[in-house]
């Protein structure tokens, strides 16, 4: 196992590039702490497998180091890092069993047979496919041959990472439960250090300990899923996560007071002037209806999604949205949303400002 840094760190597919627009990861320095169970969480070509890549030795950056622990393994290949990695598609060898397929690591590193066997059956157990170990994997289903390529990636001990890119999306949404639940459950029994590439907020927000969030080539945030939420550091992380997202309004903020359209609404923190675009966000959650308190909304629709109703609306040409537990009322006379003041967060140019006491 090992602590993952990345110093300086960025990288252009162009080989003369000019500005940040040329880059596919923009300059960063994160370290990913030895043991740990990351996410990285980010929209389709924000730069999340690029950074995978390099990080697997599969990508050289164009600058920048790549330290596992204290030593530099941004020149070395892949097969040098001693990690373990499983691909968005299913590799598998069609001519092998199940079995064989499973030990083929570990009887490429020459490891007793006697440990093979049993590493076998408890990764086969693992993936639920302790009845096909001796099927040859030719005949199988895409997922069944995804579960073969997640279980000889977690099937060597000795590791210093394990790197999953999107591995679950050929997998049954049943199973893939089943799979992010036995994934904690190694990690947690063999502690790991394991990056896992996603596009879905599920499965980073249930997997990791910490989800790093990418937007444009550039990691916004790293934090945990609760971090994630009340206080996103970027308005991408307030609007990427969450189902519907965060709120978003542009406003004049002036102490802890916003000021939208000619309406005061009260923060639960005071702040400096701003210069650029200042948006308040709160999340839908934090929203309710009033017939005399808050600010004024034109209700659009009222979608029903089971364990609670989302409220769609506008406010000064804002879109608004608000969640109501499926036994609240909605009564025509509700034409307010009110917002709980320790819960708005204040950004200028799209990067959240720290507030100070009231």
């Amino acid at each position: 196992m090992a602590q993952i840094t990345l110093k300086n760190l960025a990288h252009s597919y162009s080989a003369t590039p000019t500005s940040d627009a040329d880059y596919a990861l923009k300059q960063m320095d994160h370290v990913w702490q030895d043991g740990g169970a990351y996410a990285l969480l980010g929209s389709s070509g924000c730069g999340k497998t690029t950074l995978l890549n390099i990080i697997s030795g599969l990508l050289r950056p164009s600058q920048g180091r790549v330290l596992f622990g204290d030593r530099d393994v941004t020149d070395s290949e892949t097969a040098e890092r001693n990690i373990a990695q499983v691909f968005q598609f299913p590799v598998v060898y069609d001519t092998m069993t199940v079995r064989e397929n499973l030990a083929f690591p570990l009887r490429n590193r020459g490891m007793d047979p006697a440990y093979i066997k049993a590493r076998v059956a408890a990764i086969a157990q693992t993936i639920g496919m302790e009845a096909t170990l001796d099927r040859k994997a030719r005949g199988l289903t895409a997922d069944a041959k995804q579960k073969i390529s997640l279980g000889r990636g977690m099937v060597r001990e000795d590791v210093n990472a394990i790197l999953f890119d999107e591995p679950l999306t050929v997998i049954d949404p049943h199973m893939k439960w089943e799979l992010r639940t036995q994934l904690k459950q190694l990690h947690r029994e063999f502690g790991h250090t394991m990056i896992y590439v996603t596009h879905d907020q599920t499965e980073a927000l249930t997997f990791a300990d910490k989800v790093v969030v990418m937007y444009d080539g550039r990691v916004v945030q790293m934090g945990t899923p609760e971090e994630l939420f009340e206080t996103p550091a970027h308005t991408f992380v307030g609007y990427f996560i969450g189902s519907p997202g965060m709120n978003l309004l542009n406003a004049a903020v002036v102490g802890n007071v916003a000021h939208l359209q000619g309406v005061d609404v009260a923060l639960g923190a005071a702040y400096a002037p701003q210069t650029g675009r200042t948006q308040i966000g709160i999340r839908p959650e934090y929203c309710a209806l009033s017939a005399t308190e808050g600010l004024p909304i034109t209700i659009r629709r009222v979608e029903d999604v089971g364990r609670h109703r989302i409220i769609r609306g506008e406010v000064a040409g804002q879109v608004v949205n608000v969640i109501a537990a499926e036994g609240a009322a909605i009564g025509a006379d509700q034409t307010r949303v009110r917002f709980e003041p320790a819960r708005i967060n204040v950004y200028a140019d799209d990067w959240r400002v720290q507030g100070g006491a009231v």
